[in-house]
């Protein structure tokens, strides 16, 4: 049986691509995380900001050598799941519902995607997920619920995950729509702007990855 680290419930998982280390340090120092899962490469980010991960995750065929750290799950190359799937699965079994993904996006469009389509899935099972990415920030809104967006400028997407998104509303952006129906075969969504006050997003029914602002200062 693990420990959680702290009364925080958050799970950081570390993946192999574009890190955001600068966000990924000031939340690990204000303790957010509860537990820290690096996943195959993510294993070297972490190295390099000297913060020991409390759970390695991989095939290591990215890293080129297993960790020597107690707890460190190994798979072989050939398997049906990719190894940030298999983390994430970790994740939920130790009961984590609150998960911030860093290095999943950016380098390898196929791995970028894959990781997405998990994500989406996780979501619809109940996990809050937040991805950081260098330049933006990425929630998965399942239905029926609400997104509110803290940041007042930027840039906001919303596509949905899988099929025909219904009950869809934008608003207080510059271009809003309301209780329309959003199907993932379409732009329509790509590149909405903040104008100087939060603004959300709602979905009635479907998956919506909601692609938004870093914080302008600091970490949210």
């Amino acid at each position: 049986m693990i420990t959680m680290l702290s009364e925080n419930r958050i799970c950081a998982l570390v993946c192999a691509s574009e890190f955001n280390a600068d966000d990924f340090i000031a939340r690990h120092d204000r303790n957010e995380f509860a537990y820290v899962i690096a996943v195959d490469g993510g294993y070297e980010h972490l190295e390099k900001i000297h913060v020991v991960p409390d759970a390695v995750v991989g095939d290591f065929d990215s890293l080129g050598y297993i960790p020597i750290l107690r707890n460190v799950s190994v798979y072989d190359t050939h398997k049906d799941e990719s190894d940030f799937e298999l983390a994430i699965k970790d994740a939920l079994s130790l009961g984590y519902t609150d998960v911030y993904v860093y290095g999943a996006t950016g380098r390898r469009l196929d791995h970028t995607i894959a990781a997405l389509q998990v994500m989406a899935s996780f979501a619809e099972r109940g996990m809050r997920i937040t991805v950081i990415g260098l330049d933006c920030r990425i929630f998965f809104l399942v239905g029926p619920s609400r997104f509110d967006i803290c940041e007042t400028y930027g840039t906001v997407s919303v596509f949905s995950m899988g099929g025909t998104a219904h009950g869809v509303s934008i608003s207080s952006m510059e271009y809003e729509a309301i209780d329309f129906e959003l199907s993932n075969r379409t732009s329509r969504g790509l590149s909405n702007e903040l104008v100087g006050r939060p603004g959300f997003v709602e979905v009635k029914e479907g998956t919506l990855a909601i692609i938004y602002p870093l914080p302008s200062q600091g970490i949210a």
